[in-house]
């Protein structure tokens, strides 16, 4: 079953530290789009995080107390928003701001319900989070799991694991 978020196809990519989450979106993202998918991903953090720089234009009118930045070039826009004393936003809400695509990618956001595939580094001592979680659908590791409840893939093949969600989000045939 696909999950549906604010009109999105969603997949997540979930783990604990260390475990090669980002290293696989990334990965993951390049072999989609190369397949012809139009890929966007979100990206939790759980520290306080910053894209804008000192002494930059964009960074001075932040601190000046502007609520929201936008900065736009020929290439890319991004937009900075404040949130003060403002409750983080959920997925859902920030999934609804996003262009159209045929997927995204959520790295992070662990305990929310969509479907993920759960990163694990067997070198490391981390909780398991297939099994207990019913949202988890794969496991992509960095070797051998026995006994997993879900399909397991090589954290490394790739390949494999773009046509598995190919299939689980039903994003239909590409070139």
């Amino acid at each position: 079953m696909t999950t549906m978020i604010a009109g999105h196809r969603v997949i997540g990519v979930a783990g604990f530290k260390n475990a090669g989450k980002t290293t696989l979106v990334e990965r993951l993202v390049g072999e989609l789009t190369r397949r012809g998918y139009r890929v966007s991903t979100i990206k939790h953090a759980h520290h306080s995080f910053d894209i804008d720089h000192e002494g930059r234009d964009s960074f001075r009118h932040r601190k000046a107390g502007a609520g929201e930045v936008v900065v736009v070039s020929r290439h890319r826009w991004a937009q900075i928003h404040e949130l003060g004393e403002e409750a983080e936003p959920s997925l859902d809400e920030m999934l609804a701001r996003m262009a159209p695509c045929d997927l995204v990618i959520v790295e992070g956001y662990k305990r929310d319900s969509h479907d993920k595939v759960e990163v694990r580094n067997v070198a490391l001592d981390h909780p398991e989070l297939a099994g207990d979680d019913p949202t988890v659908v794969a496991i992509a590791a960095s070797g051998a799991v026995s006994d997993a409840p879900v399909l397991v893939f090589s954290r490394d093949d790739v390949a494999a694991l773009a046509d598995f969600v190919i299939a689980h989000a039903r994003l239909g045939g590409k070139s």
